[in-house]
């Protein structure tokens, strides 16, 4: 049998943009080597033990920091156990790096003598399914533009994916419980980008709707639902091509001084955790700036100008670029292995979709409400260039953390932001009338409500010395 264009290799279920990437060296706007713990792995230490006496040998030596070998076998796909890290210096950059930002290991040994970790960058691998799959790392400023400009990065199938059929592209050693929906992670997937990719819902609606999917799987994996999954995501497209759901989403709470206080905490939790890097900085005093903050501010004049910089400045913007933001989620679904998270493929594994969708929610109304500020900052002068400084910026700071994604989920529990009024709630902001021009926001006022700062995890925004 024949399989559908949407279970054929090279198709759009599976992530190919990372063939595409070249590095730009330094010409790069910012660095890789810096900041980081560079894990070096058994073979590379072993490479770098064979290194013949020389300048470069004495400084490699006087950069490693050993640490205690791991017994434990390294998963498929993963990086390999880490026997020493690259200690950085006063600077806080990889004092392996050349005055022009360039590796000196490259460039006398050449690339052979690389770490994994540092061959790989900014490559993200994964096995999914018993096929590996290669992602890119948005806080590589060359990834983030090949990801965020490309407007053909993602092409989409024009046959319409049979969920019956597509299964058949599922590898043999994945789950095969018809009823698991790891089983169907193809089919789910070209659900979900055919829905990011629908322009006939405003982007806010289509990742609702993906949360509404979540919530479905989940019932149906717990037999809640008397449907098979193949049945579900056929009724779930047809409903969205009817436009059955709109009249329901319409009727979904605008709130944007809450939307803005959960951005704002969202974007403070990592300041006492993360290395504050000074493109962040730029980015977190261009946000703070386009939401009007500063002396007498509170956060009903920040909500106030928040939704005049969305109206005015970020809404026109994403409108004549609509791929920028739906590539941004289409990564993020092959990033995150959405809707099952990065454990969640495994056989017998418990994944709660809802979960997921909270993150993945949390994660785009972050990176979404950063831009916002950052084009009320910048007002008609905002372009592509502030976007991928933004996404970069805030993807260094953020995504490479470990305990990220799981303070954001507390975060959204403690203020009980993680069900479906929540999730409307983080992404609806009101929509714009083509043609319609947007109230400046009056003056600030002093009041009760807690500024910038507090929200921020109580202290300014600085580059460290």
């Amino acid at each position: 049998m024949t399989l559908p264009a949407a279970s054929q290799p090279g198709s759009s279920s599976r992530p190919h943009y990372a063939e595409r990437f070249r590095c730009i060296g330094s010409a790069c706007e910012d660095t890789c080597c810096a900041g980081w713990t560079v894990p070096i792995d058994r073979a590379t230490w072993d490479k770098y033990q064979s290194l013949p006496e020389s300048p470069l040998r004495i400084l490699v030596n006087a950069s490693m920091t050993p640490r205690e070998e791991s017994a434990e076998v390294a998963a498929e796909g993963a990086a390999p156990a880490a026997l020493a890290t690259i200690r950085m210096n006063a600077q806080n950059q990889c004092p392996l790096l050349t005055e022009d930002r360039l590796c000196r290991i490259h460039a006398q040994v050449g690339e052979s003598f690389l770490s994994h970790t540092c061959a790989t960058y900014p490559r993200i691998v994964a096995s999914v399914n018993g096929v590996t799959e290669t992602t890119l790392a948005l806080s590589c400023p060359e990834a983030a533009r090949l990801v965020l400009l490309t407007p053909d990065l993602f092409t989409p199938n024009q046959e319409t994916c049979d969920p019956i059929q597509a299964v058949n592209a599922v590898k043999a050693d994945a789950p095969h419980d018809p009823s698991s929906p790891q089983a169907w992670l193809m089919p789910i997937r070209e659900v979900t980008f055919r829905l990011v990719r629908n322009r006939d819902y405003p982007l806010w609606q289509r990742v609702f709707l993906l949360g509404l999917l979540c919530r479905r799987l989940d019932s149906t994996a717990r037999g809640e639902l008397k449907r098979s999954i193949p049945a579900f995501l056929g009724d779930f497209e047809a409903a969205v091509a009817a436009g059955s759901l709109c009249a329901a989403m319409q009727t979904l709470p605008v709130d944007r001084k809450a939307q803005l206080d959960l951005v704002l905490m969202l974007a403070g939790m990592m300041l006492r955790k993360s290395n504050v890097r000074p493109r962040f900085v730029e980015c977190i005093q261009a946000f703070t700036a386009g939401i009007g903050n500063g002396p007498g501010a509170t956060l009903d004049s920040l909500a106030a100008h928040y939704a005049n910089a969305h109206d005015r400045h970020f809404e026109p913007f994403f409108l004549r670029h609509p791929h920028i933001l739906e590539n941004y989620l289409i990564h993020t679904v092959f990033r995150r292995q959405f809707p099952f998270g990065r454990e969640g493929l495994a056989a017998g594994s418990k994944v709660d979709r809802t979960r997921e969708f909270a993150l993945f929610c949390a994660q785009f109304a972050l990176m979404r409400g950063l831009l916002i500020g950052v084009a009320g900052f910048h007002g008609q002068a905002f372009s592509a260039k502030h976007v991928v400084h933004t996404v970069q910026a805030a993807s260094k700071h953020f995504e490479h953390h470990p305990e990220f994604l799981k303070l954001a989920h507390e975060l959204l529990v403690n203020n009980k932001m993680d069900g479906a009024r929540g999730m409307a709630i983080l992404l609806r902001n009101a929509e714009v009338a083509p043609g319609a021009r947007a109230a400046r926001p009056a003056a600030p006022e002093r009041a009760d409500s807690a500024p910038v700062a507090e929200r921020l995890a109580g202290e300014p925004v600085a580059v460290p010395g």
